[in-house]
């Protein structure tokens, strides 16, 4: 039965509700419960609470499938934002030490084979130049 949840919840780009998970699955909400408490003590499953028509119930989503917000990963360079996006500045690219902060970031990352979203450590232009 577990991984039939877990199946369900990864055929879902979405997520699912936990009540449907259960209605779905055809066992009772205290089995599922104890189901998806597996799964999140695992790490397989995140659970955001939602009200569906006034009722309380948990959206479930599978860790591994890139939800809406993962789609600005790209942007992102251990935890330092892509400088550009949302700039109002009127400056010359080239001369931005943001935008440099966040290209050496890039260089780093791919140059000692970390995952890019991993979190990484701030290095200044001269110690790269050393």
């Amino acid at each position: 039965m577990y991984e039939e949840a877990l199946e369900y919840i990864k055929s879902h780009e979405d997520g699912v509700l936990q009540s449907d998970l259960w209605k779905c699955l055809d066992i009772d909400s205290r089995k599922c419960s104890r189901i998806v408490s597996k799964l999140l003590k695992e790490d397989l499953i995140t659970r955001e609470p939602e009200s569906v028509d006034g009722v309380r119930t948990y959206r479930l989503r599978y860790v591994g499938a890139e939800s809406s917000s993962g789609r600005f990963r790209s942007l992102l360079v251990g935890d330092i934002f892509e400088p550009c996006a949302g700039c109002i500045n009127e400056c010359v690219p080239e001369h931005c030490p943001e935008l440099s902060e966040w290209i050496f970031a890039i260089v780093l990352s791919e140059d000692s084979g970390l995952d890019i979203g991993q979190p990484i450590k701030k290095v200044s232009a001269a110690k790269l130049q050393q």
